[in-house]
Formats: C-alpha cells, structure tokens, sequence
C-alpha cells in the first residue's frame, strides 16, 4: 500500500526527533523542579468578571498550620506572599512553576496561574488574546491570597515572565495591593506586536495583519473553525531563525513541553488570529511612574533579543526600580536555568519590599 510518506518528509520528521532528544540542558535547565520543603496544591478563582482561573499554592512545609488545614489565626504569623504569571503562550506548567517552587522555599507563600484562555483556566475559544482578562487574573489571584488566614494581605507582591511581565505591570498600574513587582526576561506584548523587536515592523505590514485578523473573524462568524497563528515552530527547518530555535528548544522538547488537557500539542503557544489584535492596543508602559513609590525590579539577559523591553520599562519606571542584567543569558534562558535565573535577588528583592511593618 502506499503511504504517501516522501524521504524528504521522513528525514524532516527524524531530524527533528533527533533535536526534541538533544535539547540543551545547560547551566542547569530545571523546568520540572520539585521541592521536598514545599508543599503544592491546586486551586481555582474567580475573576471580577465571575470567570474561573486555575493555578497551584505553593507553601513552605514549616509554614505553622492547624490541624485542619487553614493556618493559625494569629495574623501576626502571616506570609507575604507572590502571583507568579507565565510566559506568553504557556501554561503554569512551563516556567511559572519553577519560579514559584524557588519562593516557596524562600518562606513566601506562591501562586502559579494560568492566565485566562489558556491552561486550565476558563475561557472560550481556547488561545484567545485578551490583555484585560490577564491583568485581571493578577488581582483576583491577589483577592484569592488576601482571603488566606495564613496570608499577610499587605504583604502581596508580583512576578511575571516574559508576556506575564507587562500584564503583571497593567495590572499593578491600577491595583496598589501589589505592593512590589518584579519581571524577568519580559516582553511588552503591545509594542511588539505593533512595531516587531526592535521596531522592525512596518506601519504597512501593521495594518495587513489587521486586514487578515479581521477576515479571518468574518469567516469564523461564518462558521469557519478558530484559526492559530505565530507561537513557538513545530518543526526546524534550514528557515528558521535563531529565535524560533531558541523557543522549539524549551517548547517542543522534553526540556518544558507541556499540553494541558484542554488542548491539543499543535495548539500549544498559539494564539488565534481573530483575537491577536487586541495587543495593538496594549500599552502597559504608558503611566508605568504612577506605580511609585511602589518598588519595581527588572531582570533580562544581556544576550536576550527581548532585552529592549526591560531598557524601555525601566527608563520610564518611577522610582524605586533596578535593572539586572544577567551575564551571558538570552530570553529563554531565564524560563528555567536555574544557574543563571537570579533567585537569590528575587528573594532578597520580595523579603525587603514585603517585609513586615
């Protein structure tokens, strides 16, 4: 019988085999890391518009708790605690975790989210760009923290990765519960989605991605199925550039592929493309001073190609802020290489900023 299966493809399709099992595991990439001081459990909130968000609680195992399970209401034993936001296109599973294991250890108490749309977390279609709804998904993991006895609700910082950067900062601009905000390897999602990296976009090419998100809309309401665009390649080919390769060597390899039950892996890390435009109009560095004196801490590798974000968020950043640069590390890098993500400063950053008054 005929297969239909030419050699190229076959070739294709081993070559990238032979990539998903070579991935580089460098300078300790960890993505999986589980900690015996923590203890993890799911949990679910609602959000100011009553829809349903999934994440994990991380908590330190000698956190003092009663025998039912709620701490001590002595709220002088409170934790100041973290939301921890995951990289565009991801899940909690996929760095987000990692982070939040790290702080737990540290004696925070942690959330790892799945912003809405994606995940575990409601929202229909799957994959759809709604930068309002994830900044959302922040203030009600700080509402779901705030209701914990054994949570100090003055004490509630957070941490976003990548995209989770600047909807973690949309989120603080207009909620002063978040009383210290870090970001590491971020993305303004708005800017590159207007301008590209490094404002290499064309208003001209701007305005053919409009054109093809709003056909694209017209054929679903005419019944066409939910069409996916951009995210992380499936397969490398000789066209493929050094940034795609970057993001197939964590998403498309054992070292942080993850499909959560509510999709499918060829859906993984891509958003639709009827709803994508909506970052055109994300601007979350616009009034980013008005978070002052609230502090604010930037992490970015020197190498990473998302750099220019962190320069631009910091340059307009009120004060207190800093800027860390990490030697040698690119954007990916910081998703999960334990030898190279900073966390002792992330530590030390959170312990002075939400410490007890």
């Amino acid at each position: 019988m005929k297969t239909g299966i030419s050699i190229a493809t076959l070739s294709v399709t081993i070559a990238n085999i032979s990539l998903a099992m070579a991935q580089n595991m460098s300078y300790g990439a960890d993505n999986w890391y589980r900690s015996g001081q923590v203890t993890v459990q799911p949990i679910t909130f609602l959000t100011q518009f009553r829809t349903s968000v999934a994440g994990n609680i991380f908590i330190r195992n000698d956190l003092a708790r009663s025998a039912n399970g709620s701490a001590s209401a002595n709220r002088t034993a409170s934790a100041p605690a973290i939301v921890v936001g995951h990289p565009m296109g991801a899940v909690k599973e996929q760095s987000s975790n990692l982070y939040a294991t790290k702080m737990a250890e540290q004696g925070f108490v942690t959330i790892s989210l799945d912003l809405p749309f994606w995940g575990s977390s409601e929202g229909v279609p799957m994959n759809t760009v709604s930068p309002d709804f994830y900044a959302e998904a922040f203030s009600a993991a700080v509402d779901y923290l705030g209701t914990q006895d054994f949570v100090d609700r003055e004490r509630i910082g957070g941490l976003g990765i990548c995209g989770s950067g600047s909807f973690v900062i949309s989120a603080a601009k207009i909620d002063s519960r978040i009383k210290a905000i870090a970001t590491s390897s971020m993305y303004d999602m708005g800017s590159v989605f207007r301008s590209g990296l490094r404002r290499t976009q064309t208003v001209e090419q701007r305005q053919a991605i409009v054109a093809a998100a709003s056909q694209q809309r017209w054929a679903e309401v005419d019944g066409a199925e939910i069409a996916v665009m951009g995210g992380t390649p499936h397969v490398i080919t000789g066209e493929t550039d050094a940034i795609g390769r970057e993001f197939y060597d964590y998403y498309r390899t054992s070292r942080g592929e993850f499909t959560p039950p509510t999709t499918t892996p060829n859906l993984t890390t891509h958003p639709t493309v009827a709803s994508h435009t909506k970052f055109l109009n994300f601007y979350p560095f616009n009034d980013i001073d008005t978070i002052s004196p609230r502090p604010m801490l930037f992490i970015s590798g020197d190498q990473a190609h998302s750099r220019e974000f962190s320069e631009d968020a910091y340059a307009r950043a009120g004060w207190p802020k800093e800027l860390v640069w990490v030697p040698g590390a690119g954007h990916v890098d910081l998703y999960d290489r334990v030898e190279l993500i900073p966390f002792a400063k992330l530590a030390q950053f959170f312990q002075q900023n939400l410490a007890a008054s």
